[in-house]
């Protein structure tokens, strides 16, 4: 379990203590330096540790380049236009790798969109181009024949091939009657599982026996479920993931023989969000968890490699570590450091000589000490549901009746927050506003069941648990009632303006980024009805009738709105597109009560990436939030 420091721990308690901080005002950081990009957003190792890749992002691209470890000296770079970004990189030999590149119009899009992929020798040289791609997903390698990999598509059904690295050439192994899926296969490379959808949200999960596929669960989007993770070396065992009624899963092991589950991980507060598999990749060491804070569970603790992790998480106390991946000989390992107020840092661990090297600082421009505290916060809403998140508290001044920014996150289904680094808060919490971000009912992470309530209820219960929120904060004295905001993008957006819909009292203002206000109208231009599966997730989550639909979007109820509202779009916006502004900005103004602020950035998508755009928004932001909840110390 990472351990986290004693002043951290005491946070958690936040409920019932108040800290005992100074009455000097934290110093106001110039707002570039929370915005402008991050000098790499990712670092992969290679197989024998002696390479590394470095993605960076530069201005609206994020492009990529090579290193070898002994002496950081460059080896090549790639980037591949406006807007397109290298997402992620895949070893898929000891000097070669597979590189993702998505083109994104902004920064809320979603990876993987659209694109292309490459395959490059970590020199630069024989780079190709891989027809379809950015489609396939690598399923394993094929030790047999370093030249090739085995790949997963559906086209529409789901199809598992061996993709020739050097060629591009694929040539086909295996189907399965699923429309997406992905396979599963064993240590020699035998397919066992797939798991995946019928054209709908139904998720199979299959078994392949004697050359057939037999089901051996199904579930419905938001129930219980039982998908296989990872099968042992030896094809005997199989690590899955069970949850019986959506309770967040526990991990098992299952016979393959006999089908007996032993539980390795119990069911916890939250489904695991990652594995640690050993250098052999024979066993899975350890889960990784956000549950407040972040922590590992180790499932076989004596294990040299789990005591090496073991280890490395125990000398960052203040810090939480992850880990990026450990050579195949289990010499080096890759692994970050990052906290609340740290943005992070990569560094290069040795288990020969027992040495860590710092690689690369993510935002070293970011001094720790003058940034603000986010604490793992719960409370109970009205319904008795327990509510999860963070509370930011601006540095410096006493953390009582301060100006509240409730600040729910977009999705809104499989996103949360999590504990890290957070640019955006830390920049309110910086303008002297305490920031409250709760994981309403319907976020990701905490069961299919958690996130099940919150279907069809995104105006309704998942606002609620937002309010209740606040309310929490205001009883314990955080928040002072008479100077709450509301600020979000994306679902967050939606919800922010839903919030002074349903609470026309409560609020001060509010702030909408890219968010939708017409529920039929996404319904019929966004990006997510281009496709089968958006259009039925877009009729499992929303209302069935249009009345309800109606009553769920802001802009059909402003005659509730009594507070000044700021609109931020992305002109060039796909995902929400420019008519849900069009349409808020028309009925507020046909109604007597403009938009106090508008920002439309022509050239601008899902979320703004020019540095000009950004600084052009919080410096509006800032002046906005400042008229109507008052002068701070550090926004005077």
């Amino acid at each position: 379990m990472i351990r986290i420091s004693v002043k951290s721990l005491a946070a958690v308690l936040l409920g019932l203590v108040l800290p005992v901080v100074t009455a000097i005002a934290a110093p106001r950081i110039p707002i570039g330096d929370f915005f402008k990009d991050p000098e790499f957003t990712g670092v992969s190792m290679s197989p024998t540790g002696e390479y590394i890749t470095v993605a960076t992002p530069v201005n609206n691209r994020t492009v990529l380049a090579s290193f070898r470890v002994a002496d950081m000296k460059k080896m090549a770079g790639w980037e591949f236009g406006d807007r397109s970004h290298v997402d992620r990189v895949v070893w898929v030999g000891d000097d070669r790798f597979i590189m993702y590149v998505s083109y994104k119009e902004g920064r809320y899009d979603l990876e993987g969109q659209g694109g292309v992929a490459f395959a490059a020798n970590v020199d630069g040289s024989q780079r190709i181009e891989i027809g379809n791609g950015i489609y396939y997903n690598i399923v394993d390698t094929t030790p047999d024949d370093p030249k090739t990999i085995l790949v997963e598509r559906s086209a529409p059904d789901a199809f598992l091939s061996k993709l020739n690295v050097y060629t591009g050439n694929v040539v086909p192994v295996a189907t399965a009657p699923l429309r997406p899926g992905r396979f599963l296969v064993d240590g020699s490379q035998n397919v066992r599982f797939a798991v995946g959808n019928k054209d709908g949200t139904r998720t199979y999960t299959l078994k392949r026996e004697n050359g057939t596929w037999k089901e051996i669960a199904s579930s419905e989007m938001g129930e219980g479920a039982a998908t296989p993770v990872r099968l042992t070396a030896d094809g005997q065992h199989a690590y899955f993931l069970i949850s019986d009624k959506g309770e967040p899963d526990r991990v098992v092991l299952r016979n393959m023989a006999d089908g007996r589950d032993e539980v390795l991980i119990p069911s916890q507060t939250v489904d695991p969000d990652g594995f640690v598999r050993s250098a052999d990749r024979k066993e899975i060491l350890m889960a990784h968890y956000s549950d407040g804070l972040p922590e590992y569970k180790f499932i076989n603790k004596n294990h040299p490699e789990s005591k090496t992790y073991a280890s490395l998480i125990n000398s960052f106390p203040d810090k939480a570590v992850s880990f990026g991946g450990i050579s195949r000989d289990g010499r080096r390992v890759l692994f970050t450091t990052y906290s609340d107020t740290d943005p992070g840092s990569y560094y290069l661990f040795d288990r020969d000589t027992g040495k860590a090297t710092f690689l690369l600082s993510s935002m070293e421009w970011i001094r720790p000490e003058t940034m603000a505290e986010s604490t793992p916060i719960s409370y109970k809403a009205r319904d008795g549901e327990i509510i999860h998140g963070y509370l930011t508290m601006p540095r410096g001044v006493e953390h009582r009746n301060l100006p509240l920014i409730m600040h729910p996150h977009g999705g809104p289904h499989g996103p949360r927050d999590n504990w890290g680094f957070d640019p955006e808060v830390q920049y309110l919490a910086n303008l002297g506003y305490a920031v409250l971000q709760p994981n309403f009912r319907g976020s990701g992470g905490y069961g299919n069941a958690f996130e099940r309530k919150g279907y069809r209820q995104w105006g309704l219960k998942m606002i609620d648990d937002m309010t209740d929120g606040v309310r929490w904060a205001v009883a314990q004295g955080f928040a002072d009632p008479k100077r709450v905001c509301t600020y979000g993008a994306s679902y967050g957006g939606y919800a922010a303006l839903q919030s002074v819909v349903r609470e026309p009292d409560m609020y001060k203002c509010a702030i909408g980024y890219v968010g939708v206000y017409n529920m039929d109208l996404w319904l019929q231009d966004s990006d997510v009805a281009d496709r089968k599966a958006g259009r039925a997730y877009q009729r499992r989550v929303f209302p069935e009738d249009r009345a309800s639909r109606n009553a769920q979007s802001a802009g059909y109820n402003i005659d509730r709105i009594k507070v000044p509202v700021m609109l931020v779009h992305g002109f060039e916006d796909k995902r929400v597109p420019v008519s849900q502004y069009e349409f808020l900005k028309k009925e507020l103004e046909k109604a007597g009560k403009p938009a106090e602020v508008t920002i439309v950035e022509r050239k601008e998508g899902h979320g703004f990436y020019a540095y000009d755009a950004q600084i052009n928004l919080y410096t509006k932001m800032a002046a906005f939030l400042r008229k109507h909840l008052g002068a701070t110390a550090s926004n005077p």
